[in-house]
């Protein structure tokens, strides 16, 4: 298996998300292992700023040339923000997922919800 690159200060789903907190606020994307199992995104579909939505309730979805894979909120909250660049350049995703490939922003409804997600340890453990 490829060696992927897992941030230590963000926070992971099973799911395959990655979690970065911003003050009272986290970003949300998907992990190296996820882009590279997806192969070259085509279009990612994402959450209307203002929704809310619930931890483990789809929320979108990322198109490549070999599916179509839901996206899953990590955390309850409403969204803030969404990164606008992904309609016109999906690929991002693929090309920094941790970065210019980041997909919403949610407030948190609660903000000790950040404790149960994975580690970047514990998301290395499970994929192994």
């Amino acid at each position: 298996m490829a060696e992927f690159e897992y941030p230590d200060d963000l926070r992971y789903t099973s799911e395959h998300e990655w979690v970065q907190p911003v003050g009272g606020r986290v970003r949300v994307g998907i992990t190296a292992y996820a882009q590279d199992a997806l192969g070259d995104i085509v279009f990612v579909s994402l959450p209307d700023q203002g929704s809310t939505v619930d931890a483990g309730s789809s929320v979108g979805e990322v198109e490549s040339t070999k599916s179509v894979s839901d996206l899953y909120a990590p955390v309850s909250g409403t969204v803030v923000a969404r990164n606008e660049a992904l309609d016109a350049t999906p690929e991002l995703v693929n090309t920094d997922p941790y970065g210019q490939g980041w997909m919403f922003e949610v407030e948190l409804s609660d903000p000790g919800a950040l404790d149960a997600l994975l580690s970047a340890d514990q998301y290395r453990d499970q994929l192994s």
